[in-house]
């Protein structure tokens, strides 16, 4: 099945495009704003990722003839051809034409803080909104996932292990791409090894144990077939016996010139038998060889194992690594934020809500991240038509009342970049392994009451003053239109 396609959409979306071409307003300029409004995870950040994927089909933006096709079978509610001819003619020859800035992958993002901005013909911007959406919100839900793992691994190696439990084919890709971003050292989808060279590593399971008569004759068979790979599953009958067993093969490995990578626990009270089982290899000789631990982990297990003084090595997440465990998806939206008149100045716009969390933001808005003694200090959602001063006073997006100034001598970066102009992609977007150096050296510039896993502190991201007020007159003015 193609995805990299215009199809990839909501109805909704080519009919507002046939509706802005039957208007005249298909050229009219226009800025749009990808963010989400709600921490995932009830965590203190989130990770931007997916941006790579997104450039991909932005690049392939291009209806072909059997899109057109399909579209031409598409009919309203009297039975009759939803869109009309020229309208199909006129999307045929249509290519991409915006420019697009973007949070590079990796970085760590904030409520309310706009990942990507697209800023061109309103019908190529309404067009490409869904995929965006798509792309950008999944693999930025499970880069941030990775990352809480990550944190609460506290340096050991996490593989992400979720193949088989992930939201269908594609989704198990982009779920270990963006798994890697967020911190995974490895992956077990060999596919997404191949597609997007992270490393893949993986052991065996328990119906290679049960295959044989004694487990004794399965390890012995698997470190004859591979003796530079033997991670050994201990627990498909009695787990330290298995890791007995293990150790005396791996003793036999090691006469043979190699030596046993380790053991993977899957089951069972993993602080307990992890413990006992460093006790056997060390008493074996086997110090060197790593505990894996697998079985539903998430972060706040692993965290939980880490207290109770849990000897593992490397942690094997699946499923509620690549799916998001108790949080499906991350919530982003995609907001009209100003159009250009016809006498060329630009007009800022705003949705309204009776939801103040849902009322959006005006005019065509960067973010400005302030840095004070190697310590992310605050983030300022600005204006560029208006600027932004230094320092800044913030504005909390939720409650005006709430404000704070970042400190005088602190250094600042603009967090939204060059992708396209005019259609064309510039400059070189990071490889995937500097996409994830990244997001370890920006959690590194967080304090760290913001990255704890429960209750964390709340980082300072909000309006510039300039900006807040402008917000706070658009809604007086337009409430009642």
């Amino acid at each position: 099945m193609q995805t990299n396609t215009p199809l990839l959409t909501d109805l909704y979306q080519l009919t507002m495009a046939a509706g802005y071409w039957k208007a005249g307003h298909a050229r009219q300029e226009a800025v749009f704003h990808l963010f989400f409004r709600r921490l995932p995870f009830a965590g203190g950040y989130a990770v931007a990722a997916g941006l790579a994927d997104a450039v991909e089909w932005l690049k392939g933006f291009k209806f072909e003839a059997g899109d057109l096709e399909y579209l031409a079978t598409l009919q309203g509610r009297d039975q009759r051809p939803l869109f009309e001819p020229g309208f199909l003619d006129y999307l045929g020859g249509l290519h991409w034409e915006c420019d697009v800035d973007a949070v590079p992958e990796g970085t760590v993002v904030f409520p309310h803080e706009p990942l990507l901005r697209v800023r061109g013909p309103v019908i190529q911007g309404q067009l490409a909104e869904t995929a965006l959406l798509n792309i950008i919100n999944f693999q930025t839900l499970i880069a941030t996932k990775a990352a809480r793992v990550c944190e609460a691994a506290a340096g050991d190696e996490v593989m992400e292990f979720g193949l088989r439990r992930a939201q269908g084919p594609f989704g198990a890709v982009m779920a270990s791409r963006a798994a890697f971003i967020g911190g995974a050292t490895s992956t077990s989808n060999v596919l997404a090894g191949r597609v997007h060279g992270i490393p893949v590593r993986g052991t065996h399971a328990h119906s290679w144990v049960m295959s044989f008569d004694t487990e004794q004759e399965a390890f012995a068979a698997y470190a004859e077939a591979l003796p530079n790979n033997c991670i050994f599953l201990v627990d498909t009958f009695d787990t330290l016996q298995g890791v007995r067993h293990a150790a005396e093969i791996g003793l036999r490995l090691r006469a043979a010139g190699h030596e046993m990578v380790g053991i993977r626990l899957d089951s069972g009270d993993l602080a307990w038998l992890s413990i006992e089982a460093r006790r056997i290899l060390d008493e074996a000789g086997l110090d060197k060889a790593v505990i894996v631990a697998s079985n539903d982990l998430d972060e706040h297990l692993i965290e939980s194992l880490k207290h109770q003084g849990a000897r593992i090595n490397v942690w094997g997440v699946g499923t509620q690594m690549v799916t998001g465990g108790d949080q499906p998806a991350l919530g982003g939206v995609y907001k009209l934020g100003a159009v250009r008149k016809t006498d060329g100045t630009w007009q800022s716009k705003i949705k309204i809500s009776e939801q103040s969390a849902k009322t959006s933001n005006p005019g065509i808005q960067q973010v400005r991240r302030f840095t004070f003694n190697g310590e992310f200090r605050g983030d300022a959602i600005y204006d560029e038509l208006h600027g932004c001063g230094d320092p800044v006073e913030i504005v909390h997006p939720a409650d005006p009342t709430r404000l704070k100034t970042t400190p005088e001598g602190a250094t600042h970066e603009d967090l939204l970049q060059p992708v396209f102009r005019a259609g064309e992609l510039v400059g070189r977007l990071p490889t995937l392994v500097e996409s994830q150096r990244r997001c370890r050296e920006q959690l590194r510039h967080l304090h760290p009451t913001i990255k704890r896993l429960l209750h964390p502190h709340e980082y300072p991201a909000g309006l510039e003053h300039g900006l807040a007020q402008q917000k706070a007159r658009m809604i007086q003015e337009n409430r009642h239109l």
